[in-house]
């Protein structure tokens, strides 16, 4: 299935980890799979999750002004404690839980009222199914896959019906989400318990798609997937086609209360400008409280990484991936009509930016906020090998606290050099 262009055009997504572990502040699901809480202690958590100051359209508010196009929610973690009415059982925050109420429909409403595409997250895995520790992966990832009580059947025990109706259970949730809430966006996680086959990816594509075919898929879809995702580190390279990086503001994905080693606004606006500088884009996570606030410490700095965005936002939307390493001490993104550069300088700059590589002449270079143009001029460069262009830097009034941000102007396509040099 082809990529939906909106992807690779929102650039920023906002990851909401929201869910009962929120109660105690304990790791999402892994916490009683590791054995670190006792798995009664991790579901007495049901009778502490209020969602009494849930506000959906708050935080769709503050996703929009962080300059987010879309934004990701857990519907179901690997817990299997599902954020809607669903029909499959009976664990859920509306039927165990005092919230009593569906979480979903307002998220998805308040995002469409703000012009945000909606995502939900789904986890294939479901520790807490009865019938989902009954087959075993044919080659596990790890020892742990292949031993856990929760994930997998112990040797000899395996129960293909069982395993079946846990598909069967996993399908019709599958389809409530499409059907209900209409997600543009399904994110899917756990994928490694099980093989292609035993999950029936393609199935379960079909199903999502029949539903709505404009549907765009991660890629713990495996192959039936439209994007990578790769988490909590920006990769060297850049995956091939679509891909997102997952990243926490703090070190949590989930509300954790002793975790304050947040990131700072200025090392988010980094994360976000090398993401986007390599054609990713960047889902930021946060962890509501049970009540469904967003933390003061989180809130703050999707404000800031929007108020950067806004104010840079040309080199922003529209934009595709920019130069190769070893051009600009930096990222860069490229306007679509490839006749715009613009350079990412994290440092204040001094005395001049340099610019190597460059074949195509510079008509303008001006600092993207403030408008402010620069001298620039090109020195050496010998036969088929361009010299370097040296940009005189902005004045102190012109640069960016975060990050500075100057729009080379270019007299045609962007062309670069990327040979040896002369014999």
């Amino acid at each position: 299935m082809p990529m939906q262009p909106w992807f690779s055009e929102a650039k920023l997504g906002i990851f909401v980890h929201y869910g009962i572990y929120a109660v105690d502040g304990v790791p999402e699901s892994w916490s009683f799979y590791t054995g670190q809480v006792p798995h009664d202690r991790y579901m007495k958590q049901l009778d502490g999750f209020t969602a009494s100051d849930y506000d959906p359209r708050a935080w769709a508010g503050l996703f929009a002004r962080a300059g987010a196009k879309y934004a990701v929610l857990t519907a179901r973690h690997h817990d299997g404690v599902a954020l809607w009415d669903t029909d499959q059982g009976d664990l859920s925050v509306v039927r165990q839980t005092p919230a009593g109420r569906d979480l979903l429909a307002g998220y998805a409403e308040a995002l469409r009222e703000q012009g945000l595409k909606v995502g939900l997250y789904y986890s294939h895995s479901d520790w807490n199914h009865p019938d989902y520790a009954s087959a075993v992966h044919p080659d596990p990832p790890n020892e742990e896959v292949r031993a856990n009580r929760y994930a997998s059947a112990a040797p000899g025990q395996e129960d293909p019906e069982a395993w079946a109706r846990f598909l069967a259970y996993r399908n019709a949730q599958v389809g409530e989400l499409v059907t209900r809430f209409r997600p543009d966006l399904l994110w899917f996680d756990g994928e490694w318990e099980r093989s292609e086959e035993q999950w029936e990816m393609r199935e379960l594509s079909e199903l999502i798609l029949a539903g709505n075919p404009d549907t765009v898929l991660n890629a713990r879809m495996l192959s039936y997937g439209n994007y990578s995702t790769p988490e909590q580190g920006v990769p060297l390279l850049p995956p091939e086609g679509p891909w997102e990086l997952c990243l926490t503001v703090n070190d949590s994905w989930g509300f954790q209360p002793q975790d304050h080693h947040h990131k700072s606004v200025r090392q988010l606006v980094r994360y976000f400008a090398e993401t986007i500088g390599m054609g990713g884009n960047l889902l930021l996570d946060v962890g509501p409280r049970e009540d469904g606030t967003i933390p003061a410490e989180q809130a703050a700095r999707l404000e800031g990484l929007g108020t950067w965005i806004a104010k840079h936002s040309e080199a922003v939307y529209g934009t595709v991936a920019g130069l190769p390493a070893g051009h600009h001490y930096g990222p860069s993104t490229l306007s679509a009509d490839r006749r715009t550069l613009y350079l990412m300088c994290f440092d204040t700059p001094r005395e001049t930016v340099s610019l190597r590589g460059l074949r195509t002449p510079v008509t303008r270079v001006r600092v993207v906020g403030t408008g402010t143009e620069l001298g620039h001029r090109v020195i050496g460069g010998l036969g088929d090998v361009p010299g370097v262009l040296w940009i005189d830097a902005p004045e102190a009034a012109d640069a960016d606290e975060l990050a500075t941000v100057l729009a080379v102007e270019l007299g045609g396509e962007l062309d670069v050099y990327r040979g040896t040099g002369r014999d």
